[in-house]
Parts: structure tokens; C-alpha cells; sequence
């Protein structure tokens, strides 16, 4: 499997017998799950949602937006149990209109799971746990 190092966004490929979570880059040495999710940006977008292979999860949100920030501690604790399954990254639509603008984001939040370039799920509006998780469980 290839996987983009969230640090320096180098792609890795893992052996699928490697244990996942203590795997670290080949090129700046870092881990490459952390347990979190990571800023996504023009710079390391394709990286993590076209040329790696694990599914990316992607929440767009805005720091103005009440049920972004409601929606925020399920995000993370999805990101520290699931990973290293998924990668979850998180897309600021202010700071990223570029990438807002790509994928026609019109309300937020709005969630999107990307494998290899593909939009494979695409959810508007924030979910409770429990079904954020089984949303993510569709994906075989």
C-alpha cells in the first residue's frame, strides 16, 4: 500500500504484513499515522488524496461555522481510532478556496471520503458518531 507521510507528504509504500501504526517515512523518518487529523492544503493535497492509496477522509469546514466546531471532537476521535484504516485531513474553506471551489463546496460541513483520486462518499452537514462511524463502514 502507498501511503503519503503527513509531515513531509513523501510517498511510502508499506508491506502489508508491516505493522502500520509504527511505521515511519523513508524520507524525513517521521511517524506516518499520528492519530490525528492533518491539515490538508494546495501543497499536500494530491499527495494523500490522488497518489496514496488509503481512502482519505476529508472534512471541510470554516472556524465561523457553529456545527463545524460541534463536529470537530468526533473528527479527531475518529481520526485516533480508525487510522491507520483511513487518513483524515481536515480542509479550512477559508484559508483553501482553491480546493473548496474544486470540489463545488457549498455548505459546510461537508464530508468526503477520496480513494486514489476518486470521490467515493460525499455527506453535507456534520454526523453524530455513531453514524459518522457507520458512514465510514460503507467503504469496503
Amino acid at each position: 500500500m502507498i501511503v503519503a507521510c503527513p509531515h513531509c507528504a513523501a510517498l511510502n509504500r508499506l508491506p502489508p504484513a508491516r505493522e502500520a501504526t509504527t511505521a515511519k517515512c523513508g524520507i524525513c523518518k517521521k511517524p506516518l499515522f499520528m492519530a490525528t487529523p492533518l491539515d490538508l492544503t494546495d501543497a499536500n493535497f494530491a499527495a494523500h488524496a490522488e497518489k496514496a492509496e488509503l481512502p482519505l477522509v476529508i472534512d471541510f469546514w470554516a472556524s465561523w461555522c457553529g456545527p463545524c466546531r460541534n463536529f470537530a471532537p468526533i473528527f479527531n476521535q475518529a481520526a485516533a481510532e480508525l487510522e491507520p484504516r483511513f487518513r483524515f485531513g481536515k480542509i479550512d474553506t477559508e484559508q483553501q478556496q482553491r480546493l473548496a471551489a474544486r470540489f463545488a463546496i457549498r455548505s459546510i460541513p461537508t464530508l468526503m471520503v477520496i480513494k486514489q483520486g476518486k470521490i467515493v462518499m460525499q455527506q453535507a452537514g456534520s454526523l453524530p458518531k455513531t453514524q459518522f462511524y457507520q458512514w465510514l463502514n460503507q467503504i469496503a
